[in-house]
């Protein structure tokens, strides 16, 4: 395809891509959900190009952006108290269903080697860090699910994807040394982290020395394509690497950027990743024809080809809850016994971590890679995208009604301090500052205003943390009135730039000040900005 016509179509599936978002808003569906259905449909629309996926650019393009937004918002105190139990989706979770894929498809289509079977079960065994994201976006979840699932999804593609190279290895040679594969998973998982914290402290060495909003966004936004490319090139996981990277850059960025560039950064971020999702799913869907066509049309698969496809989906979703409430049981039986670290999260909890197992980026790009003479590589690539569509539209779709239905409880006890109470505390430590600050040498008072107001912002401060939702409802209308007055001033300053009695540049100085201050204002109230 000429690179114009290729723009070109990069263009209209942007188009597409808002289309289907409305779309999906207006019918409530989870917009990943729209965009798979949508591309899956535009890909048999007569006239229309095929698109020919690069499964290494997919990768290299889509996943290190991705992966550093979501570690980038992880919370990292409850990322490390829950890690255990991530690493036990992340790897344990993995290595099972892998193994139930496998010897399902052994039962199905015997004549596929053994390695070959655990390769299809190592590429549709991870959930996927874009799916999870695309469709928890808006799901309200308990702390500990959302964490699990989060960290899960961060960290489970390279369980998968080294579980693959050695399968694919063995299959290819006919040989596999388990204690081998052990240490290389060790040798890839360690170099992987290492190679990502690196990456992280040098972000933040070089983001303390600049001093320029744009070069500060475009730095982070190298800082994941580097950390994977140097992951990888060291033959380590780049995914882990990737992760640890956005780790160190989101514990640091609180002191490391300023406040225009905090701003600045998060809207990049929101802007980049919402176009990287959404071309992530259109791509799989307008994939989805090459991959029949590849196996002669929907009527030349062979029927042992769509029992083994169909198995393969039906063993992915059953493998995941059977592990999940495996590991519940099991911790219910360590509290029997005595053991009070173990957490059981119950059945309603359990419920919504088994259904929530989509696939997506890296289940579509890796059956694509592997090499032509691997046994089952049409079968591979069909099983991923069967895996992929099912789970996404299925599970995606429904996983804000089975939250409905099974009601889960948020367990965990809170934090100590509360948001009005934190509030409140950062407020009487400003107050100390000003307190230190607005007195001359002699003792004389030099602003008074200024200590005034921080006294009274204390005190509207304390008096809300004393009773926030009393306090709150009473705010509103106070909040409402503020907004209404900057309205009008807003509609005053247009019509003097209209009328040509200020210049571009009063216009927007005076407007950014009107558009911080009602940020602020939107804030306080809990609305979505």
């Amino acid at each position: 395809m000429p690179a114009v016509e290729a723009f070109e179509l990069v263009l209209a599936l942007l188009g597409v891509v808002v289309a289907l978002y409305w779309l999906a808003s207006r019918l409530h569906v989870p917009p990943a959900t729209a965009l798979l259905v949508g591309g899956g449909a535009l890909a048999f629309i007569p006239g229309l190009p095929e698109i020919s996926l690069d499964p290494e650019l997919v990768l290299v393009l889509f996943l290190p952006p991705l992966l550093i937004d979501g570690a980038f918002y992880t919370a990292l105190g409850r990322f490390r108290r829950l890690l255990p139990g991530i690493l036990s989706l992340a790897v344990g979770a993995v290595v099972f269903t892998t193994l139930a894929v496998g010897v399902v498809v052994h039962i199905i289509v015997p004549s596929l080697p053994w390695a070959a079977c655990f390769a299809l079960g190592a590429i549709v065994s991870p959930p996927d860090a874009v799916s999870a994201r695309a469709v928890l976006k808006n799901v309200p979840l308990p702390r500990r699910v959302t964490t699990l699932l989060e960290g899960e999804s961060l960290l489970n593609d390279a369980t998968g994807l080294v579980l693959l190279r050695f399968a694919v290895a063995a299959t290819l040679s006919g040989t596999f040394d388990a204690g081998q594969a052990l240490g290389g998973f060790a040798v890839v998982a360690v170099g992987g982290a290492a190679v990502g914290l690196a990456c992280g402290y040098l972000w933040v060495f070089i983001a303390r020395r600049l001093d320029d909003r744009v070069l500060m966004v475009i730095v982070t936004v190298l800082l994941s394509w580097t950390a994977y490319i140097a992951a990888e090139a060291v033959e380590v996981s780049g995914v882990i690497a990737v992760v640890a990277a956005g780790l160190v850059l989101g514990w640091y960025q609180h002191t490391v950027w300023t406040a225009a560039e905090r701003i600045l950064g998060t809207s990049f971020w929101q802007i980049f990743s919402f176009v990287l999702e959404a071309l992530v799913f259109i791509l799989i869907g307008f994939s989805l024809r090459g991959a029949i066509d590849r196996v002669g049309g929907a009527g030349a698969m062979p029927p042992a080809m769509i029992q083994a496809v169909v198995a393969v989906v039906v063993t992915i979703i059953a493998a995941r809850f059977a592990y999940v409430f495996g590991s519940e049981a099991i911790l219910r039986a360590a509290v029997r016994a005595g053991w009070r670290r173990a957490r059981p999260m119950g059945w309603r909890q359990a419920t919504v971590l088994g259904w929530a197992g989509m696939r997506g980026v890296v289940t579509l790009a890796v059956p694509l890679a592997l090499p032509a003479e691997m046994p089952g590589r049409d079968l591979m690539l069909l099983a991923a995208f069967a895996a992929i569509f099912v789970t996404v539209i299925l599970q995606g779709s429904t996983l804000g009604w089975v939250i409905r239905l099974v009601n889960p409880q948020d367990l965990d006890p809170p934090a100590p301090v509360r948001l009005p109470a934190a509030e409140a505390a950062m407020t009487r430590a400003r107050l100390a500052r000003v307190e230190e600050l607005v007195y001359g040498d002699d003792g004389t008072l030099l602003h008074p205003q200024l200590l005034k107001e921080h006294r009274r912002r204390v005190e509207l401060t304390d008096r809300y943390a004393a009773n926030a939702e009393v306090a709150m409802e009473k705010l509103q209308p106070h909040w409402g009135i503020k907004l209404d007055a900057m309205a009008a001033g807003r509609d005053e300053l247009i019509r003097l730039h209209r009328a040509g009695l200020i210049e571009d540049e009063v216009l927007h100085e005076l407007e950014r000040d009107l558009d911080v201050e009602e940020l602020g204002i939107m804030l306080q109230r809990g609305d979505a900005v």
